[in-house]
């Protein structure tokens, strides 16, 4: 924390969030916002110990906004990274709504599936017999399934509900898929359909394509050709080939600004969608 500001300090200035003059709470705000993260703790303490409900509204948007601060400086590294790590994008992404989850605790739940798969897996196996077991482990004993029910919750879009409910929806499947595919060492990748994200085993002489919402029904780039002549698309190259995790962040925060849309959570989805200018600057 500043070591500039004593708690005493912090204490009269977190009295005045809800003086009457906007001006005054505007400069405490700032002033407050500069002190970054480290000063959460202690905002928190005094959300407990208040009886006045305007004062606890500040409060918490004060920690909203420094959190969300966060978020947007990790975000911008993470883009600006050489490997932008899939997992670790998904990460920042679910500090939205769980501010307090650690990257250790995702990987170490994706660890594990990883590990399932593994002992199983086999390298003489066929290309086709690889993708079954995968299928087998994930959507037969660990029980994945799409969310069918609830398609547009903001849940199927957070890495932590999903690993948690065990239920997704394409890109959130898709991505669990293909982290634990490209852990084993398989060149599958996603694939950014309209409407639908699937994945694709790129090698050689083998091309097919993997639907992770439809428990990994293995399919061909003539199905996406009458999947596009249905919803009267055009072609395009990006419809059958790999795309890059970027473009897998950027899908993830597009379903959560329809899903906050959705359920009239217009704030939210104002700030999603901030989220994704960092992405598409140069």
């Amino acid at each position: 924390m500043d070591s500039q500001l004593t708690d005493k300090e912090l204490n009269a200035l977190v009295s005045l969030l809800d003086d009457t003059d906007q001006e005054i709470k505007d400069h405490v705000r700032g002033k407050i916002i500069s002190l970054g993260n480290d000063v959460i703790p202690f905002l928190e303490d005094k959300w407990e110990s208040s009886f006045n409900p305007e004062l606890q509204k500040e409060i918490e948007e004060l920690v909203h906004e420094l959190q969300l601060n966060l978020l947007r400086q990790r975000l911008a590294s993470w883009k600006n990274s050489e490997e932008k790590e899939l997992l670790e994008g998904l990460w920042i992404i679910n500090t939205y709504l769980y501010p307090e989850l650690e990257f250790e605790q995702l990987n170490a739940i994706m660890q594990q599936i990883y590990f399932q798969v593994w002992t199983n897996f086999k390298n003489e196996l066929s290309v086709y017999d690889k993708i079954k077991l995968i299928n087998n482990v994930l959507f037969n004993d660990l029980k994945f399934s799409a969310n069918t029910k609830n398609f547009h919750s903001p849940g199927n879009s957070m890495i932590k509900t999903v690993l948690e409910t065990k239920k997704g929806n394409p890109i959130s499947l898709c991505s669990v898929y293909l982290l634990v595919a490209r852990k084993l060492g398989l060149p599958i990748y996603g694939v950014n359909l309209p409407n639908l994200f699937v994945l694709t085993y790129k090698s050689g002489k083998f091309k097919f394509y993997i639907n992770a919402f439809n428990k990994g029904l293995i399919f061909t780039r003539q199905d996406i050709n009458n999947y596009l002549e249905h919803l009267k698309l055009e072609p395009q190259p990006a419809y059958y080939e790999p795309c890059e995790n970027t473009d897998i962040i950027r899908r993830t925060l597009r379903n959560l600004v329809f899903a906050f849309d959705k359920i009239g959570e217009v704030d939210k989805s104002k700030e999603i969608k901030e989220l994704l200018e960092i992405l598409d600057k140069d």
